[in-house]
């Protein structure tokens, strides 16, 4: 508390880690960002991101996870869910979504695609950026399914190629990348009705 009574959060030093590589990590990459610069930026000590992330490799796997948790689930399912009246609404809002993300500040592309490609598919990040993809492929059958569309999981696996080609043409500067996805997304829903 401070002396105006008023609570003060504080993170504990293996979130502020975590957050300071969340940052960097989803910003520059796996190998542009070295523990060092992650332990100054934190304000820590070496042995304090030892104890939390044993390696680097560890700590990039929870920059992962964190990234699934708020991205995936935290924004993409539940503002597409929000803004949604229907599954099918619900599975074009995620373009919604994608548009105020692409216009925004904060947009750093696709962190999972980024360590996939980085890293590729035989690293254990690759792996590990493959399964977190394989994740928001699920969320999308899962609305699929809802939306009583055939083949949920197909249906997803082509979903998917729109939204990282969207994410790729916003990275390029296309303004109306979101726009352009969502319009040939309806058409895919139309074709698994």
């Amino acid at each position: 508390m401070t002396s105006s009574g008023i609570a003060v959060r504080r993170e504990s030093p293996r979130q502020r880690i975590l957050d300071t590589a969340y940052q960097l990590i989803s910003r520059r990459g796996v190998r542009d960002v070295g523990v060092e610069e992650v332990i100054a930026k934190a304000g820590i000590a070496k042995a304090t991101l030892y104890r939390h992330f044993p390696s680097k490799t560890d700590l990039v796997l929870a920059v992962l996870e964190q990234r699934e948790q708020l991205w995936t689930l935290g924004l993409v399912e539940a503002e597409a869910r929000r803004r949604g009246a229907t599954p099918e609404a619900q599975l074009l809002a995620v373009f919604d979504v994608f548009d105020e993300w692409f216009r925004s500040d904060g947009f750093d592309t696709c962190t999972f695609v980024n360590v996939l490609l980085e890293m590729r598919p035989s690293h254990v990040l690759g792996a590990a950026s493959i399964r977190h993809l394989e994740n928001i492929r699920t969320v999308i059958a899962r609305l699929a399914t809802e939306a009583g569309l055939r083949e949920p999981e197909e249906f997803a696996r082509s979903w998917h190629i729109l939204m990282k080609g969207s994410i790729v043409s916003a990275a390029e500067g296309d303004t109306e990348a979101a726009h352009r996805a969502q319009s040939m997304a309806a058409s895919l829903i139309d074709q698994h009705r």
